[in-house]
């Protein structure tokens, strides 16, 4: 991620996603992603680019895009 180190003990995320019956059909409709991100001081202003730009380049997010709506953020910790 951009320079960024992504091991496991500087990322994580929180998931969670709304089911809604829709023409008596259950549905995901909505899917928020709440990284949690620990990286390098000086490094934010890329961080912040990597969350904005990931739906994009995220297979995922590419497959369900049009059909759930996406909600990703993150929070920011610099070392």
């Amino acid at each position: 991620m951009r320079e960024i180190p992504a091991t496991s003990d500087k990322i994580a995320a929180d998931v969670e996603g709304d089911i809604e019956a829709i023409d008596n059909v259950l549905r995901i409709t909505r899917i928020r992603v709440r990284y949690s991100l620990t990286i390098p001081k000086g490094k934010r202003e890329a961080a912040e680019r990597a969350v904005e730009r990931h739906p994009r380049g995220c297979p995922a997010a590419n497959s369900v895009s049009g059909c759930i709506d996406l909600d990703i953020a993150a929070t920011i910790t610099e070392e």
